[in-house]
This record gives structure tokens, sequence and C-alpha cells, in this order.
């Protein structure tokens, strides 16, 4: 057995959104836990631009939602353009559905924000500590947990950490994904791309028809912040390394702009598209761009990471205080994987979609078509419109008690949601009092919601974590359940059983309990 110079319950790789919110996430359950970062600081890069409608419940259930909402754009900004110059009309345009206008469905809506602003928030959110210019270089697993070899780049020391579980979210380039042989399957790299962050007075073109991201054919334009800066990105040029980027930006911008940039920064990086072929490799736990690469067309990949932990964290809480079996933590691939391949799928659609546009405009050019016209999207305004991928996720494993039934398979096709108390699914948001959503009795315990909460506050057991809520008749009725019945709600938040009427026998709820943990029932 190697010695460490450290142990704990959970050693998180990664301090990007997804390491960050897993740190938060497993705070609150009380877990002892270290977050290394191989960087020697948060991203100074936007990066990700979009945190849809079910991260923010995610940031609700966690207390941030506020404070995230207060530094991003107004919801106006949660729009596309396109454009054959940043400075001439749109010729198309689709909204982010629940991102420029709340949906009934959820009780927060979206948000347009870059990266580097949602990371201190989330930094700022729990106290466990995190270290800097740290990389992980080795795994060494062993019978109670795994001895992790980190190496501090600034030092150029060693040390060595012991941890009940690793989480890996350390990105497409992972270094733990290899270390452990996962392989990936799809696409793979989709191109080279680089962003500049520039400052520059574009408001006389944007300020009156604002939008997250405005396209046209020679690259991308983002605002970043609500009181200023901006960001070009697109396919990296060749030469590259001596490129001129103000040259660069204004030649994007389009004859006649007169515009002078202002270059801050230059990032270059991959656009990935694939997915790890195993999410579990012994104690060690794949999540975000390290499990998973998506095109970022569509805003979806930092979000599905999110979904990630937020399903993975109370799993683990619960193998860690002994409530749960390990076993549960294979539940997390079983529920997650599928996820991440339909994803991937709908990722690359949006891509295809996106170029589709750019070609038939320039088709339309071409053909000396007036510049005033405009196209019809292939999409019908539906880009973005992906609440059934956002919202309608439904899960199909041992840690959902389906009865005589089963979730329906989702198609890849799915943009509407349609809200279901169905087993697997995530609860509705129903309204119980004034700002109080039946996904606020959700948090580190599993929820009974039900019409006959003295019942059922019975029957719990003292060795999992139970709140009983009353559920409205109104709102049972919605959700498919007779006065006496009950829904069993998992800490993320998905219905892990229902039952329409009261059981037959008293053993019904520890059961349930029992059975979606893998515990033994007493």
């Amino acid at each position: 057995m190697a010695a460490a110079n450290a142990e704990v319950e959970v050693l998180i790789v990664g301090g990007g959104p997804v390491g960050l919110t897993a740190r938060a996430l497993l705070e609150r359950w009380g877990v002892r836990l270290l977050l290394v970062e191989r960087h020697n600081e948060l991203s100074p890069f936007p990066r990700s631009r979009l945190v849809n409608v079910r991260s923010m419940e995610i940031y609700r259930q966690l207390g941030l939602a506020d404070r995230i909402a207060a530094r991003a754009f107004a919801p106006e900004y949660g729009r596309i353009r396109f454009r054959d110059t940043l400075h001439e009309r749109d010729f198309a345009t689709a909204a982010m559905v629940g991102v420029n206008a709340p949906v009934p469905e959820s009780p927060v809506i979206g948000v347009v924000t870059s990266q580097d602003r949602l990371e201190p928030a989330l930094l700022a959110a729990a106290e466990a500590e995190v270290r800097f210019g740290v990389e992980l270089v080795g795994l060494t697993e062993e019978a109670e947990g795994v001895v992790a070899l980190l190496s501090d780049r600034q030092r150029g020391a060693e040390t060595r950490v012991r941890a009940r579980y690793v989480l890996a979210a350390d990105g497409a380039s992972s270094t733990v994904r290899p270390l452990l042989g996962i392989g990936t399957e799809g696409p793979g790299a989709l191109g080279g791309f680089t962003t500049v962050v520039f400052d520059a007075d574009l408001s006389r073109w944007c300020a009156h028809r604002p939008a997250g991201v405005y396209f046209t054919p020679h690259g991308s334009f983002a605002p970043l912040y609500p009181e200023g800066g901006w960001a070009w990105f697109g396919a990296t040029p060749e030469n590259s390394t001596e490129a001129d980027w103000p040259d660069v930006v204004a030649r994007a911008l389009g004859p006649g702009a007169d515009v002078e940039a202002e270059v801050l920064r230059v990032q270059h990086w991959v656009m990935n598209a694939f997915v790890a072929e195993r999410f579990l490799h012994g104690r060690t736990l794949l999540a975000g761009d390290a499990a998973h690469a998506l095109p970022t067309i569509g805003g979806l990949g930092m979000n599905t990471g999110l979904a990630d932990v937020h399903n993975l964290c109370w799993k683990l809480a619960g193998v860690l205080r002994g409530w749960a079996e390990p076993g549960l933590l294979e539940t997390y691939e079983r529920e997650r994987h599928p996820v991440a391949l339909r994803t991937l799928r709908q990722a690359v659609a949006n891509t295809e979609l996106m170029v589709h546009v750019q070609t038939r405009r320039r088709d339309q050019l071409a053909a000396g078509e007036p510049m005033s016209s405009e196209i019809e999207l292939p999409w019908s305004e539906r880009y973005f419109a992906q609440l059934g991928l956002v919202l309608g996720v439904a899960y199909r494993s041992p840690a959902v008690l389906t009865g005589n039934s089963a979730p329906p398979e989702p198609s890849d096709g799915d943009t509407d949601y349609v809200p279901t108390a169905e087993p697997g699914h995530r609860m509705p948001h129903f309204w119980l009092a004034p700002g109080r959503s039946t996904l606020d009795t959700v948090g580190e315990w599993f929820t009974v919601l039900t019409p006959d909460p003295t019942h059922w506050d019975r029957h719990t057991d003292a060795r999992w974590p139970v709140r009983i809520e009353p559920l409205p008749r109104e709102h049972a009725d919605r959700c498919a359940i007779h006065p006496r019945g009950a829904l069993l709600v998992r800490p993320d938040g998905h219905i892990g059983a229902r039952w329409q009427d009261r059981p037959s026998t008293d053993g019904t709820l520890p059961r349930a309990l029992a059975s979606i943990t893998r515990s033994a029932p007493s």
C-alpha cells in the first residue's frame, strides 16, 4: 500500500464548471473532498456561453441561481442571429427556448453568460480545498480506495492523495481517461478553431437587435458581458502563429465597418465530438467533457456535464455515508451514458444545420439574389428548442422503480417537452406556494410528495434521509396519483417510484428506498 500525504473521501480532478459544481454539491452532503486543477487559475476565456434552464434549476437548488442571473445578460439576448456581416441586417434569427423568455415548465429561466463569469460564483459556493497548478499524473487502485499521484507544476513537487473515489472532470483532453485505458466513440476532432477576445464599440449594429451569438460567413461574434467586451471565433487560419489578430477581426467584421479592435486574448482549441466508452472504471468516474465532448453549436456541452454530476453526487454521498451500496454507482453510467450519446447526435445535427444555413446563403448570393432576401431556416424556428432534451430526460436503471411500465424511449428529434410524473423523469414543476416549486422540495434527501403526508410520515425509515411534503390535490391529479398515493423523488429531482394509491403493506417505502439504493432491506 503506497503512503499518502493526505486522505479525502472524493478527489475531483478538474476545476471547470462541472468540477466546481460537483464540489458544491458534495460539500452540501458533508463529503470531505479535494479539487485539483492543472491550470494556475480559473479560465480567463469566455468558452461556454449558455446556462440552460435545467442547469439553472440545479443552481437554484444550490442557492446560486439569482447570483448567476444578476451578472448575466438580459433575456432578450437569448437569441441567435444570422448576418452576411455583423453590420448588416439579419437574414435569419431564432430564439433560445427557455432563455429568451420564461417557460411554464420551470421555475427559472436559462441565461447567457460567459464561463469566466460563472466559474468565480461556483468557486465561492463551497469551502472545500482547491489546488491550482496541480495535475494528476498517476492512479493506483486499492481495495478501499485510489491513490492519486499529483504533480505541482509550479513547485515541481509530487504528492500522493488517497481517496475513496475519484471524479474526473478534467475536460476533453482528460489525463485520467487515457490513464484508465478508456476509449471513445464518435466522430472525434471536427477541426481547429480560434477565439479572439477583443474590445470594440459594436453597439450601433447590435444594441437594437441583441443576441447571444451573431453567425456570419466570416466567423461568429458574441457579446461577452453586459458592460462590454466581444469575442470572435472561427476556423483557425493557416500560419496562426504569425496572424495579425486585429486584422483578422477587422476583416471578419466586413468592409465598411471602420472599427478598430483591441485584441486582449487569443485561444486556439479543437472542436471535439465523442463519448467515452465507459463512465465508470473501478473507483474512478468520468463526468463532463472527460466523459463526452460535444460540438459547441446548441450550447449542450457544459450543461450535459452539470446534469452528470447532479446525477452522480447524491449516489457518491449515499455510498460514503452508508445508506447506499457501491452498486448504486453503476447506475450513473447506466443512466447518463445513453443521454450523452443522444445529446452528441443532437449537437452534431445542430452543427450540420448551421453549415446548411451558411451554404444556402452562399448559394443565394451566388445566384444574384438581393442581399436583403431572407432565407427559410431549416429547423423552422426550432433551433435551441430543445426542452425535450433538456427537461425530458428519462432514466432506465435499477435506481428507478417503474412497476409494470417503463419510461418511454426518448426520440433524438424530440424538441417538445411534455411534463410527466412517470418514474425516471424529472419531477414536473408546479407552484406549491408563491415562490416555492415542487422542485424546491428536493435537496440532500429523498422527497415523498403526497396528498396524504400523515400516513406516509409514519412509514419512513431512519436509515435514509427522507422528507415528506404535502402535494395539493390539483397537482396530484396531474401526477396521476390518488388522494393516498405518493411520488418518491430522488435527490437529483428524478422520480424514483410512484404509487397511485396507498400501498397494501406498511414496508413499501423502506423497500423502495432499499431497492433504489441497492441496500438490503431490514
